[in-house]
C-alpha cells in the first residue's frame, strides 16, 4: 500500500509517485471577477469500444491476468463476484479475453473539471536499500513497526460519509494527542519494535514516500516491509522544502538530485527530512518474490498495477491508460486498479507501478508523463458516485 496520510481536516495530504512526490506543491489563483459557471461535465462519459486505442496482445493478457488476479480477494463483493466467476473460465488467448470484456463490461472514459480528458500518470517502485536486523555501526537508521502507544479511530463508525478516514494519536489520561511528528520521532523514538536497520536517512525517506520495500542484509538475504499506518501528520515533499531554500529548481527535482543534495549537506539532513512531519510504520511483508501487495491486499504487478484515487475508481476496477514512457514512447495497456496513494486524486489521474530494484526505480522517478484513462464497468451494475467537483 502506499503511504495514505489523514489529516486533522480530514483532508488527504499530498502524496504522488516518485517524481511529483518529492515535489507536489499548491497555487492560490488571484481572485477574477465572477464568470458564468461552466456546465456541468460528466465523470464518467459513456464510450464505444472503438473509442480505446489499440494494444498488442501481450499487453492485452498481462493486463487482464493483472487485473483477474484480485478475483479472489473480490468474489465475495456484490460489483465484482458475478464478472470475477465469468472471467475465471475465460481462456488466455487474445481473441477470447477481447470477446469476454466486450460482452462484460461497457466503457466509460474518465473526465476530470472541464470536461479534461488527459491528466497526469505518475510511477512508483519496491526499492531494496542495504541495511542489517541488528544495529551496527553503519546501520543505524531504524526501521519502525506501529508504535505501541499510538491510537487510531475510525470515523466512518459515526460518520459513514468519511469512510475510510482515521485520526490517529496519543492518550494523555483522557485526552487523544497528536501524535509524534517526524523531527520528534527522529529524535526521541518511539515504543515501537524495530524491524531493521538502514544505514542512511534518506533510504528511510525514500521507503516511506514508495510504502514498501526490501532490506538487503550481509548475508544475502531480503527482508520485505510493507506500509502498516502513519502517524496522522500531513505529508510535506521534501522537494518542495529545497525549491523553497533556494536549493534547488522545481526542473531538478528527482530522487537523485534529492539524494545528490542530501549527500552534499550532511549536518542539513535532518532539517531538510523535519520538513515532513509525516512519519511511515511498517510490518514484515511475506517472503515471495511476488510484488508488494498493495491496499487491495493482492501482490502488485509490474507495468500493470495502478494506484488511483479510490473516490473516483473503486479498487479492483480494470482500466485503459493510454500514455507514454518516460522516453516519450507509447504505453498503452489495461492496468489493474489494485492500490492507492495519498495524493493520487482526482478523476484522471494513475500512479504506475514499475517493479522492484535500482531499474524499476529510474524508470519510476522520470515518469510524469500526461495520459488518458478509460474505465471498463461490470454491465448492469450502477457506476459509483462521481466525486463533488464543486469542491
Amino acid at each position: 500500500m502506499k503511504f495514505t496520510p489523514v489529516l486533522s481536516t480530514l483532508k488527504h495530504a499530498a502524496l504522488m509517485g516518485v517524481g511529483l512526490a518529492l515535489l507536489s506543491a499548491c497555487a492560490v489563483a488571484p481572485q477574477r471577477p465572477a464568470s458564468p459557471a461552466p456546465a456541468p461535465t460528466s465523470t464518467y462519459a459513456k464510450a464505444n469500444w472503438s473509442a480505446l486505442p489499440a494494444v498488442a496482445d501481450a499487453d492485452l493478457q498481462a493486463g487482464f491476468a493483472a487485473w483477474r488476479s484480485a478475483c479472489p480477494r473480490l468474489k465475495t463483493e456484490a460489483n465484482w463476484a458475478p464478472t470475477c466467476a465469468a472471467a475465471a473460465k475465460v481462456a488466455t488467448t487474445p481473441a477470447a479475453i477481447r470477446q469476454f470484456l466486450q460482452a462484460n463490461f461497457d466503457v466509460y472514459a474518465l473526465r476530470a473539471a472541464n470536461n479534461r480528458a488527459d491528466g497526469l500518470i505518475t510511477g512508483y517502485y519496491e526499492p531494496i536499500y542495504a541495511g542489517s536486523l541488528t544495529r551496527t555501526a553503519k546501520a543505524s537508521v531504524p526501521v519502525y513497526g506501529v508504535p505501541d502507544d499510538m491510537v487510531s479511530v475510525q470515523l466512518d463508525s459515526l460518520y459513514p460519509e468519511l469512510k475510510g478516514k482515521r485520526l490517529r494519536g496519543r492518550l494523555e489520561g483522557r485526552v487523544l494527542k497528536p501524535y509524534d511528528d517526524a523531527a520528534r520521532i527522529a529524535a526521541n523514538g518511539v515504543k515501537a519494535p524495530v524491524l531493521a536497520w538502514l544505514t542512511h536517512p534518506m533510504d528511510l525517506q525514500f521507503l516511506q514516500i514508495q510504502g514498501s520495500g526490501r532490506v538487503q542484509l550481509a548475508d544475502g538475504r531480503q527482508l520485505r516491509i510493507a506500509y502498516a499506518d502513519q502517524n496522522g501528520h500531513p505529508y510535506r515533499p521534501i522537494g518542495r522544502w529545497l525549491v523553497e531554500q533556494g536549493e534547488l529548481k522545481q526542473a531538478d527535482v528527482s530522487m537523485a538530485a534529492i539524494r545528490a543534495w542530501a549527500d552534499a549537506h550532511p549536518a542539513r539532513v535532518p532539517e531538510l527530512l523535519a520538513s515532513n512531519p509525516s512519519y511511515v510504520f511498517f510490518t514484515r511483508g511475506p517472503d515471495s518474490d511476488d510484488g508488494p501487495r498493495g491496499s487491495l491486499n493482492v501482490p502488485l504487478t509490474a507495468g500493470y498495477s495502478v494506484a488511483v484515487d479510490r473516490n473516483v475508481v473503486p479498487l479492483g476496477s480494470l482500466l485503459w491508460l493510454s500514455t507514454t514512457r518516460p522516453d516519450g514512447t507509447a504505453l498503452v495497456r489495461p492496468v489493474a486498479a489494485q492500490d492507492t496513494g495519498g495524493a493520487i486524486t482526482g478523476e484522471v489521474r494513475a500512479d504506475l507501478f514499475w517493479g522492484t530494484g535500482d531499474a524499476a526505480g529510474e524508470l519510476a522517478g522520470h515518469m510524469k508523463q500526461k495520459g488518458t484513462i478509460w474505465m471498463l464497468w461490470p454491465k448492469g451494475v450502477a457506476l459509483p458516485k462521481a466525486p463533488d467537483k464543486s469542491e
